[in-house]
């Protein structure tokens, strides 16, 4: 019963490498959904728009599929795995190209309700 319970979101192809998305991410797994968006806003990262928008499409997820209360949700798991990079080229001196990589990654983030509100509920 324990995975019926877990709702999941994923980001694809995002624009970013996927070790400064895993900064971030490190940080709020394991906090409540209210801790995580209050740190994502105030956390001075490129990155934490597209994670928000990762987390909140996992939390809608649990709200809408599961019915789960949205105040009850813990990040179980959240990770960022690479994409593949485009590659583009820049003009250097004497006719020389030089090749950039442009990284991109995918977000996948997990939410279930908390331990203490799967006790509650079962003492009711």
């Amino acid at each position: 019963m324990a995975n019926a319970s877990i709702a999941q979101a994923h980001g694809r192809f995002i624009r970013g490498s996927a070790s400064k998305v895993r900064r971030v991410l490190d940080q709020i797994r394991g906090r409540t959904y209210r801790d995580a968006l209050i740190m994502l806003e105030f956390m001075p990262y490129r990155s934490t728009g597209p994670i928000t928008k990762v987390l909140r499409s996992a939390v809608a997820n649990a709200e809408n599929n599961l019915g789960l209360d949205p105040s009850s949700l813990v990040i179980k798991t959240a990770s960022a795995d690479m994409g593949p990079s485009m590659k583009r080229y820049r003009p250097r001196a004497q006719g020389r190209a030089f090749a950039i990589k442009k990284q991109t990654c995918h977000i996948s983030i997990a939410v279930a309700p908390s331990n203490e509100s799967i006790k509650s509920e079962a003492s009711d």
